[in-house]
């Protein structure tokens, strides 16, 4: 039996933080990524988007690190090469926390899916902070250019007990550049690049995503 879409009550948004952050610049973003990002995951109520990659590269020190960091981190450095394969991204929230979390799910060729979960927040200071496990984050900028939405990573840490502990640069996958750019009020393509301040260009992923309605993801996954 099918009844109307539950209606989804206010929770936290990646828009309501990048706003703040943003200030004016916020109003120079397109107007469907500012719509994008500006809904609002409700508990039980998560977001989807599926999309595909067109690439997925990583260097030889890459992949070493990528492999090193599976146990702990996996997921987030992928040490594999790969193209045209399908990425399933939920965006959701839980009861009483103004966390926003994300997984992704890469289901890439001849490989056992790789399910990766990050979660964003914003400091004390009023920055954004990105989780992607065991208490290792990074700090991000915002900026608009031409309308898009571009983030790029300003130190690795290690949160132990609520003190961030910075890593030296040297140390980290290197400094992470992400392009969200709008193709149309459905659909937006991502390009990441991660440069190491030693070995050049270590991780690259490209790829385009589309909004699912609700009933659309529930009808796939049945």
């Amino acid at each position: 039996m099918s009844g109307a879409a539950a209606p989804r009550a206010a929770g936290p948004s990646e828009g309501e933080l990048f706003k703040r952050i943003l200030g004016a610049e916020w109003g120079k973003l397109h107007p469907d990524i500012q719509r994008r990002f500006g809904k609002n995951p409700a508990p039980g109520l998560p977001l989807y988007y599926r999309g595909e990659l067109s690439e997925l590269r990583s260097s030889r020190i890459a992949k070493l690190l990528g492999y090193l960091s599976m146990p702990l981190i996996q997921g987030a450095l992928i040490p594999y090469d790969d193209a045209h394969f399908p990425v399933d991204i939920q965006v959701y929230s839980k009861p009483g926390c103004a966390f926003i979390f994300k997984q992704r799910i890469y289901r890439l060729t001849r490989r056992k899916a790789i399910r990766f979960t990050s979660y964003m927040r914003e400091s004390e200071k009023g920055e954004v902070l990105e989780y992607v496990g065991m208490g290792l984050g990074m700090k991000l900028l915002l900026a608009v250019r031409d309308g898009n939405l571009h983030f790029t990573s300003d130190g690795y840490f290690w949160d132990i007990l609520g003190w961030r502990m910075p890593l030296p640069a040297i140390l980290t996958p290197g400094t992470t550049f992400l392009r969200h750019c709008n193709d149309n009020p459905q659909q937006f393509n991502i390009r990441i690049d991660i440069e190491h301040c030693l070995f050049g260009r270590t991780f690259t992923q490209v790829g385009v995503f589309r909004e699912m309605p609700d009933a659309q993801h529930e009808q796939d996954a049945a």
